[in-house]
């Protein structure tokens, strides 16, 4: 869902997801892609594939930081261990 609204609404989706100084520098980035935009009209996504972007990024990274607490709470498995 995130994703959606990070593609639909950038600046908002990036502030939903915890991310608020990329939210600013989307914001920024919106003005001149949209001028832009009315020459080159691939310029008119490249707010929203930086959200979405920046988004999969901050998921990526919390989804680590979890599996390593994980890791440091049960400890290592053993060498011969296979899942």
């Amino acid at each position: 869902m995130i994703y959606i609204l990070a593609a639909l609404l950038p600046p908002l989706g990036l502030l939903v997801n915890g991310q608020p100084i990329s939210a600013l520098i989307n914001l920024i980035m919106i003005v001149p892609c949209i001028l832009l935009g009315l020459i080159f009209p691939l310029l008119f996504l490249v707010p929203s594939a930086h959200a979405v972007i920046a988004v999969h990024m901050k998921r990526t990274d919390r989804r680590q930081r979890e599996v390593l607490e994980a890791i440091q709470r049960t400890g290592v498995p053993p060498a011969d261990w296979r899942p």
